[in-house]
């Protein structure tokens, strides 16, 4: 699994090699920097589930899709009713997370970091 050093290493060469180039999207990285690697913040159990772009726009794919093959879903409420009905089908298929017991450590307010916990605050500054 990565870590945020090298994560922070690969920020800075893809700064150095396409900054002159690509000046605004290089800025653009660099400063989103600690939002793009704030997934660190979280158990190393849920990085998979943390690294999605469009969680909200996946899930609603399949609606998407059906609404433009039946040209539209016709009244307000059919349309609720497809969208309900096909996102009930799809969360069946939906990945389960993992480590499911760390939820309610984040939840507390549990401090990570490199994907691990820190017991104690001593111990943070070891890490």
């Amino acid at each position: 699994m990565p870590r945020p050093a090298q994560a922070r290493e690969a920020i800075a060469r893809f700064a150095a090699e396409y900054g002159v180039k690509y000046p605004k999207a290089v800025d653009k990285v660099l400063k989103d920097r600690e939002v793009l690697l704030a997934h660190f913040d979280f158990p190393a159990d849920h990085w998979v589930h943390l690294r999605t772009t469009n969680a909200i726009e996946s899930t609603f794919a399949t609606v998407k899709l059906r609404t433009r093959k039946t040209k539209g879903a016709g009244s307000r409420t059919a349309g609720l009713a497809m969208a309900y009905k096909l996102l009930a089908a799809a969360q069946a298929r939906w990945r389960c997370v993992n480590a499911p017991h760390q939820v309610a450590l984040v939840r507390a307010g549990a401090t990570f970091v490199d994907g691990f916990i820190i017991e104690r605050e001593d111990q943070r500054d070891a890490a």
